[in-house]
């Protein structure tokens, strides 16, 4: 089993080359035994990006194997080339090309993963109307990882479940649904849906921790429904479904009203949170908290899948890519979690 990491290089048009090449010159040995999967000229515009006067040049290298990124030297950014790949993208731009590009690099990472040729994978940002103009299936990295690790396994979609998780040092949060309209997510609060992230977090994380974590679950109304008054998803749907976990044993409360439970969550100096992670009903329920606490901090886990998935906790910010401004600690964040979770 190797012990390199993979990192995506993402969307070209947008920051995911330059945190990358940041991620390197400034945090070397964080990034030790790290390359990227990409596009040897992206990466080296990337290192030209964040050049500033008085800085030594960031070296490129170009390697064959994964194996060869744990000889790389430090402050060197070790890239293993796909073919096929098109090359330089402008900056900032929504292009069919560069959501090709990002979606083959992921997949390369991946199988790469499955097959044990790498400890575990960070994927930079890629952007979804980029993936869609390439006609890619799938809406984002959960979606295409868990086809891939389902294909792997020679198993049907349904039965390789995955869920979100953001974290960070304060806060941790599970998403029952994931990239999908309110209204479609509404509807994802079913007895199954909900039993099946409880399973998954409370697994994950008992690997984590070494202990059953004590999971918060978000109501999905106001005040939680405020016995009814409000909608009564909470008494007909995620009561049950906490009593069904607490019944076989997990460590599991709720439902409790939106707007409070991630406070009661977060982890500040001299005061733990009352749970190690929540459960919330949808996408940006749950990502809000997080990333208000702050992007730089937050790091997108996948659970439920046969290999390790780190991402940082933003998007491909085409309003800033090129002008070596972007913030890399997420990313070096989403290494550190990664290189945990492998071990």
């Amino acid at each position: 089993m190797s012990t390199a990491i993979a990192i995506t290089q993402g969307d070209p048009s947008g920051i995911g080359p330059e945190i990358i090449a940041k991620a390197f010159r400034d945090a070397p040995d964080d990034l030790r035994g790290c390359f990227v999967v990409g596009d040897v000229a992206t990466l080296r515009r990337a290192a030209q990006c964040i050049e500033r006067p008085g800085m030594p040049t960031l070296p490129v290298a170009v390697i064959d194997t994964p194996a060869q990124a744990l000889q790389a030297p430090p402050r060197c950014v070790p890239v293993l080339p796909l073919p096929g790949l098109p090359g330089l993208q402008p900056w900032g731009q929504i292009g069919a090309e560069a959501g090709r590009a990002a979606a083959d690099c992921v997949v390369w990472a991946a199988r790469a993963a499955l097959h044990g040729e790498v400890a575990a994978l960070v994927t930079a940002p890629l952007h979804k109307e980029a993936l869609s103009a390439a006609g890619v299936d799938y809406p984002g990295h959960t979606e295409l990882l868990q086809a891939e690790a389902a294909r792997h396994q020679g198993v049907p979609l349904a039965a390789m479940p995955v869920r979100m998780m953001l974290a960070s040092d304060e806060l941790r949060t599970v998403l029952v649904s994931i990239h999908m309209s309110l209204r479609d997510a509404i509807e994802a609060v079913t007895p199954a849906n909900l039993a099946q992230t409880l399973q998954i977090t409370h697994a994950a994380l008992l690997r984590t921790l070494g202990r059953a974590p004590r999971i918060g679950v978000a109501g999905l109304n106001p005040h939680a429904g405020e016995g009814g008054l409000f909608g009564r998803e909470e008494m007909d749907t995620i009561a049950p479904a906490i009593a069904a976990a607490r019944a076989q044993g997990m460590d599991v409360h709720g439902p409790f009203a939106p707007d409070t439970v991630f406070m009661r969550a977060r982890h500040a100096p001299g005061h733990p949170g009352e749970f190690d992670v929540v459960v919330a009903m949808y996408h940006d329920q749950g990502l809000i908290p997080v990333k208000y606490l702050g992007v730089d901090k937050g790091v997108n886990v996948t659970l439920g899948l046969p290999l390790v998935r780190t991402s940082p906790d933003h998007g491909t910010a085409f309003d800033i890519a090129g002008q070596g401004i972007a913030d890399a600690s997420s990313l070096v964040e989403a290494v550190r979690m990664a290189r945990q979770l492998a071990q």
